[in-house]
């Protein structure tokens, strides 16, 4: 992955030993222990500070995309337990990463204050904030090397899990018990369910033509009903546990459905209702992903087209996280209903192109001139035409005289 150009020329510009001074780079520095809630403030040129095991690829994309200067991980990127995707991708953008700081930094650094990075080492002046082991190209790739070595007993772990999830909600899966009741019509219709996850603002770009004609009920998943207000689309569907749905989409007058978990514990129950939403509660073990595709599923949509979700294996062992096994069976409930985004777009074309219309519009016009052309009636109209064609450019002559 390339770095982007205003990117790579802050990175120049942080990099910038004057003389005898101090090296390194100086920046605002912004910290959280949730990567996802980081990047909703995270500016470009910032250093982020970030709690995150295994940094899966979305949270890198995300890092990326905000413009980080930098990143400092109290956690170990790559653990080892599996190949995850994350820091392969920021060394690759150029962005400094720095794994295993010193936990302490949350309570020593100041929310924007700028600070200075020199290698693994965070400065305030001269004094020492925090210090870490710097990442490279070279030991990320030793990493993921010896992290694909112990690849078999993640896979026998996911298929412990995945028989675990069946055995608990195989009444979920195999007979729709316990899927609610929505009032958006999407009985044979197309649905649209979109993640913020991988790729997900190209794959929303190369589906303009396939929304624009089959006008299919679009569903965000937390954060994706913004990704679609940003394309200019407004969701019909929301479905998650609202950690990451902004105020201004939540008001666009979508159906909201909030993900419970089977305890009884719905997080994004509380916010919805204290603005005075009343949503549907979905309790379900899984992903907010699984709980929309499923929704779409027993409400009759004739097809699902997923957009950034979890669709191979490499994806679900990047997410890092045991409850991917559900996403894994509800794609198999769903069966045959389900289409990736990137095939759609490969494979749909317009029923009518442009050119074409085009093309049919000039056909009739010389069809239509070429009859009246040839017949009594047509040239008495034409010619009466013409006569009005000449007192018009008289006129319009006159105005300039």
């Amino acid at each position: 992955m390339k770095v982007p150009e205003a990117l790579g020329a802050r990175l120049v510009r942080f990099r910038r030993p004057k003389g005898d001074g101090p090296s390194g780079m100086a920046a605002p520095v912004r910290a959280d222990r949730r990567t996802k809630n980081l990047t909703k403030r995270l500016r470009p040129g910032n250093i982020a500070v970030i709690d995150h095991v295994d940094l899966d690829r979305v949270s890198a994309e995300a890092l990326v995309g905000c413009g980080a200067a930098a990143v400092l991980n109290v956690a170990t990127s790559i653990s080892g337990r599996y190949p995850n995707l994350g820091p392969q991708l920021l060394v690759e953008a150029g962005i400094p990463l720095v794994d295993e700081v010193d936990p302490e930094v949350f309570a020593r650094v100041r929310e924007g204050e700028v600070l200075r990075l020199d290698g693994g080492t965070l400065f305030r002046g001269d004094r020492v904030v925090a210090t870490g082991a710097v990442q490279d190209e070279e030991s990320v790739a030793r990493a993921m090397e010896a992290a694909r070595a112990g690849l078999s007993v993640q896979l026998e772990a996911f298929a412990a899990n995945t028989m675990e999830y069946l055995k608990r909600e195989r009444a979920l899966l195999l007979d729709g018990v316990g899927v609610p009741r929505i009032s958006t019509p999407i009985e044979g219709r197309h649905a649209l369910i979109v993640v913020r996850g991988y790729h997900y603002r190209e794959d929303i770009a190369a589906l303009r033509s396939y929304i624009r004609e089959y006008r299919p009920v679009m569903i965000g998943v937390d954060g994706g009903a913004d990704a679609l207000v940003e394309a200019g689309y407004r969701p019909d569907i929301i479905v998650g546990d609202f950690d990451s749905v902004s105020d201004r989409v939540l008001a666009c007058q979508a159906e909201l459905v909030v993900h419970a978990y089977r305890d009884g514990r719905a997080p994004g129950l509380k916010r919805l209702t204290d603005l005075g939403y009343d949503p549907v509660v979905f309790p379900a073990t899984g992903t907010s992903e699984d709980v929309a595709m499923m929704l779409a599923d027993d409400a009759g949509a004739a097809l699902i087209v997923a957009v950034g979700t979890h669709a191979t294996l490499e994806e679900f062992l990047d997410k890092g996280r045991a409850g991917m096994a559900s996403t894994f069976l509800t794609r198999l409930r769903v069966g045959g209903k389900l289409v990736d985004a990137k095939g759609v777009s490969r494979l749909y074309r317009s029923r009518i192109s442009p050119w074409s219309l085009l093309a049919l519009v000039a056909a009739s016009m010389i069809t239509v001139l070429a009859a009246l052309w040839s017949s009594p009636a047509g040239q008495v109209f034409l010619t009466g035409v013409a006569a009005r064609w000449d007192t018009f450019l008289y006129w319009l002559t006159g105005l300039f005289t």
